[in-house]
This record gives C-alpha cells, structure tokens and sequence, in this order.
C-alpha cells in the first residue's frame, strides 16, 4: 500500500462509514426495492402515455441515479433521467404513483418489509478494520443517506463501533443537502470533533466519493462492491478495495 494511503493515529483522527454496501450488504436489498418500485411505476405510466416500457437496470440506473442518495432526490434524479417530471409532494404523504414523495414512501416501505423478513448481512472485514481503527484511537461515525440506518446497526449488532450516526431522518431535520455534496460527512466530523483534512471517508457509492472529495476529507476509500473500480477513481475516490480488511495494518 502507497504510505500515504496509510490509516494511522499519527496521520488520522476518526473514520466516517457509509452504511448501505460498505458496513453491510442491504445495498442488495435496496436495489432490488428500488427496482420493485421503479418497474411498477413504469409500467403503469407506459400504459397511460403508450410510450414503450423500459425496466429499471440494476447495473446502470441504481448506480448512476439512485445510490447513496437520499430516498426522494434518488427518485427525481431517476425520473428526471427518463423525462419524467412529477410533483414534489410531501413526505408525510402515503405511498403513491402520483409525486415524488408518495414514490419514495413505496419504497421505504418496501426495505422495511425486506428488512425484517431477511435479516442483515454484515461484511466482517469492515467491522474488522473499524474495531481495529478503534483500537489505535480513532473516533468512528456512519453516515448514511438511510432512514433506516439505526434500526439495520442494531439488527446487525454493530451499534457499539460508532460513536456517532448521520443518517437520514437528522439530514431531513436539519435540511442537509445529500450527497454528493459534503453536508453529512461534514456534520459526521463536527459531531466527533475532528477537523475534515484529519478524517477518512469509506464509500462504495459514486455520489459518496464525490461527497468525500468535495468535503476536502484526507482521504476518500472506495469500496468496489459492484465492479466499477475505475468509476469510483474518476469521482473522487484516492484509492479503490474490494475489501476493507486489506486496510488492517
């Protein structure tokens, strides 16, 4: 490993972790809800305006529109791929085909009912790397774009490693603005008080390198869980694993 790719005490202070493919595999889970989703709006809105009907792609549309991004930004940015414009709506709307928000109720919805029904995989050598970070005195904190996040930590028994969590219901409260810009890996360091340029982002989602680039972060991993290494160099990402255990010294 190039020395300043090194993750010590004399060079770093804490570590941010996206939850959603990098400390656990619901990123698989929420792909496949949003998928659910998105095929059956498209269906219906191909049988209204007779244009002909393209499935969501797994391979390209999750990754380049809805990934890391908060619930109803994934969803504008989807449809607006496909020119497709609906009402904002309101959150507290229930699940519906007819604004944004009602859309992305649906898939919460959806990943609430997975969740329970099949449980968590976590990615030992993640965990392994943030209890070894631990060990040598780094802060540790998740931040993610998910409503769901404190609920999946504790499902998967992993709440003790961190000291702190960004997750979507607080970015909500405090309207941040959601990756990729900085606003909640920014909030994650004030909150373990650490300076940005001292801190590491851990990201396997394109718009979460971009985040930990434009945050000016000292060094910004990307978590190759879906075979686009290059992809997550050119956001932003200062070096690419396949595991995070291959950062254990």
């Amino acid at each position: 490993m190039n020395q300043t790719h090194r993750i010590t005490p004399d060079r770093f202070d804490a570590a941010l972790f996206d939850l959603d493919g990098v400390l656990t595999a619901t990123a698989k889970l929420h792909a496949a809800c949003w998928k659910r989703l998105f095929d059956q709006f498209l269906k219906q809105h191909s049988e209204t305006t007779g244009q002909p009907f393209a499935p969501f792609d797994l391979a390209n549309d999750y990754q380049l529109y809805v990934d890391g991004k908060m619930r109803y930004v994934g969803v504008e940015s989807f449809l607006e791929s496909r020119g497709i414009q609906l009402p904002h709506g309101d959150p507290s709307e229930s699940p519906n085909y007819d604004t944004v928000c009602g859309l992305g109720n649906f898939k919460d919805n959806y990943f609430d009912e997975v969740l329970h029904s099949q449980g968590i995989e976590v990615y030992d050598g993640s965990v392994t790397l943030v209890r070894h970070l631990r060990q040598q005195g780094l802060k540790t904190a998740v931040v993610s774009s998910s409503h769901h996040c404190k609920e999946v930590l504790k499902v998967a028994d992993i709440e003790d490693c961190f000291s702190a969590i960004v997750d979507g219901n607080l970015a909500d409260e405090l309207h941040l603005a959601g990756k990729p810009a900085p606003d909640a890996f920014l909030l994650g360091a004030q909150q373990l008080g650490v300076e940005p340029s001292r801190t590491v982002v851990f990201e396997d989602a394109l718009s979460g390198v971009q985040a930990g680039q434009a945050g000016q972060f000292g060094l910004v991993v990307g978590v190759d869980r879906a075979q686009q290494a290059d992809a997550l160099l050119q956001h932003g990402a200062d070096i690419v694993v396949q595991d995070l255990s291959e950062l254990v010294l």
